[in-house]
């Protein structure tokens, strides 16, 4: 397996499982920040190395009036700042090939959203920068498919890649989570992700609006340290129902510690 460095932290078959957790938005700077240093101290107590998640621009939404965040220019100053005072590395969603190069100026992970991992350009350019870039498999692809986004990666030499599970399409408004699909994946050679709180998604479930089942977060966390990964993808909040995006399927801050000690505790007897 290819290992892959972020920041201090390296990633992959021996190495610890990596947390990339925060808010699904930037709600503004102080919220955002408060959310990381609490996600932080959670993680710095159980020896969890830590990625700050939030998105500055939510461009694949329901509808046209969803909130999308501060976007790319002032999105990118408050995570640099985000960054700087929680001496965390930081990942958030590209869109467009034109965002990669000043995303890449702030970003230690690159990610592909899943509705955007088969646009080729957009891969190929993230890949260029050189920064590891993280592909969420398509709601509509099978695992054994992502074989050809990676070839996309390195294709541009760049074999820092993750790769993340967050459920696929069945039906109408309704996600599944093939287990499989993290083995499958993993096979490919590079870091898997598990992606558990997208994977209790129902888009578009509310109408204008996605709707979600948080309260199967947990359960699909677990299934995955049990199967074997290498990070895990939280959003989290401590309010969700305030929260101006992804909020039904959001972990609460106060419920992230025992989860993430759930989790760990598999994860251990996995890796012997």
């Amino acid at each position: 397996m290819n290992i892959v460095k972020v920041g201090s932290y390296e990633v992959g078959q021996g190495h610890p499982l990596m947390l990339m957790a925060g808010p699904c938005v930037l709600e503004g700077y102080e919220r955002s920040l408060m959310i990381g240093q609490a996600v932080k101290k959670i993680t710095d107590k159980l020896g969890i190395p830590y990625v700050f998640k939030a998105s500055y621009d939510k461009a694949n939404r329901s509808s046209y009036s969803s909130f999308r965040g501060p976007g790319l220019e002032e999105g990118l100053k408050i995570l640099a700042q985000i960054k700087k005072d929680l001496n965390v590395p930081v990942v958030s969603d590209i869109h467009e090939t034109a965002q990669v190069e000043k995303a890449a100026e702030v970003l230690d992970i690159l990610q592909i959203p899943a509705f955007l991992c088969r646009q080729t350009d957009l891969v190929y350019a993230a890949a260029q920068t050189g920064r590891v870039v993280n592909i969420k498999k398509g709601q509509f692809l099978a695992p054994w498919d992502m074989k050809n986004v990676v070839k996309k990666a390195e294709e541009a030499g760049n074999h820092n890649i993750m790769l993340t599970e967050r459920g696929a399409s069945f039906g109408y408004n309704t996600l599944v989570t093939d287990m499989r699909g993290l083995a499958i994946m993993r096979e490919l050679g590079y870091p898997v992700v598990m992606d558990a709180t997208h994977s209790v998604q129902i888009p578009g479930g509310q109408g204008t609006t996605s709707g979600g089942q948080s309260q199967y977060v947990s359960h699909m966390a677990r299934a995955a340290a049990a199967v074997g990964i290498d990070a895990l993808f939280l959003e989290v909040h401590d309010n969700p129902e305030e929260a101006l995006s992804d909020g039904p399927n959001m972990v609460r801050l106060d419920q992230l510690e025992k989860l993430l000690t759930d989790v760990l505790a598999i994860d251990k007897i996995v890796r012997g």
